[in-house]
């Protein structure tokens, strides 16, 4: 049975997409790490969905679903390194504000949905939505008034969602998609 996670990009990470107008394509890689600089997709495996959120205003957005296909270094990266002022991953500059220059970066190649900056989790859901770690307790979100996240520290990094919570945000990127 796969999982689900969340993953949140920074507002520079969004403004990078932005800037590169990436808004409406779909990322063919996303990148983990091993340091604070990077969430690490460590629990993700083929399979597994990754919704990547974004919060603006305190307002929370899913910016793309993405399905894990691979962790593996492909052809597809780029020639690898020789030293530490080569790019890490030339074969998706493209992608690399997606954390490719993050300290310990590894690809994790995904099938995803396009960029969109308009896919809002509705407060309801927002105040239900649940994560649970690997002994199976689970946790929601702090500084949630009013619908609206007043923090978002309890966000920051890549959690595995409940079954449930994974259905209901699976229901927001795919009334999105329809609606377009």
């Amino acid at each position: 049975m796969s999982d689900a996670f969340t993953v949140l990009w920074t507002h520079d990470v969004c403004r990078a997409l932005r800037k590169a107008g990436r808004v409406g394509e779909r990322p063919s890689v996303a990148f983990s790490g091993v340091h604070s600089s990077l969430p690490a997709w460590s629990g993700a495996q083929a399979g597994d969905e990754v919704y990547a959120l974004h919060v603006n205003r305190r307002e929370v957005f899913v910016v793309s679903r993405m399905r894990v296909i691979d962790r593996e270094r492909r052809g597809c990266c780029g020639t690898a390194p020789a030293t530490w002022e080569d790019p890490a991953y030339p074969g998706h500059d493209d992608w690399s504000m997606l954390g490719a220059e993050g300290c310990g970066a590894d690809a994790v190649h995904v099938n995803a949905t396009p960029i969109r900056f308009d896919t809002p989790i509705s407060g309801d859901l927002l105040a239900r939505l649940t994560w649970r770690n690997r002994r199976g307790q689970t946790r929601q979100l702090k500084y949630v008034v009013d619908g609206r996240l007043e923090n978002s520290v309890s966000l920051q990094g890549f959690y595995r969602l409940t079954p449930e919570s994974a259905a209901e945000l699976a229901a927001v990127t795919a009334d999105a998609v329809s609606s377009r």
